[in-house]
């Protein structure tokens, strides 16, 4: 089980964290998702990957966290008015001004778009492993993140006009 918290720890770290957007957070909800994970080994039944199945369980704790909040759509936590500290843990999606423009554009989208896009093309996963982890089929998979890319571009264009 420490294997395979090392190979992925940071790799579902920053999956949690594109979702909640902050990184105390985030964290508290990575070690709920690998006690979780130890907790239910014995049913992992290999037909995915663990890191499928680690993103899986991610997820649920993520949107079971949602729930505890009573939030219902998806509020950024990014304000102006709040101050961010930025470690190593989130340098790797503030790196830039376009990252953060980025970031930004997508803490605007619904859930469902953020996480087909985060998946799909921030992780890189395949169709069928984001259908797996999110319990949708393959067509659904695709007509949501054909939606949520043309979300992402009204709202991409909105602040390019802004400027």
């Amino acid at each position: 089980m420490d294997q395979l918290y090392r190979e992925h720890n940071r790799t579902i770290f920053k999956y949690i964290f594109y979702l909640v957007q902050n990184e105390s957070v985030a964290e508290d909800l990575l070690q709920d998702t690998f006690l979780k994970a130890y907790k239910n080994y014995n049913q992992f039944r290999n037909e995915a990957s663990e890191l499928t199945w680690l993103r899986k369980i991610a997820r649920n704790v993520v949107y079971d966290y949602f729930r505890r909040k009573k939030l219902v759509h998806f509020i950024p936590f990014l304000k102006s008015h709040e101050q961010t500290v930025q470690s190593d843990a989130i340098e790797f999606i503030l790196e830039n001004e376009e990252r953060k423009e980025l970031f930004d554009a997508l803490s605007k989208l619904k859930v469902n778009h953020r996480e087909v896009l985060i998946l799909r093309k921030i992780e890189q996963l395949s169709i069928e492993e984001t259908a797996q982890i999110l319990g949708w089929n393959t067509d659904k998979v695709k007509n949501t993140q054909r939606q949520a890319i043309n979300a992402l571009r009204k709202i991409w264009k909105g602040v390019e006009d802004d400027e």
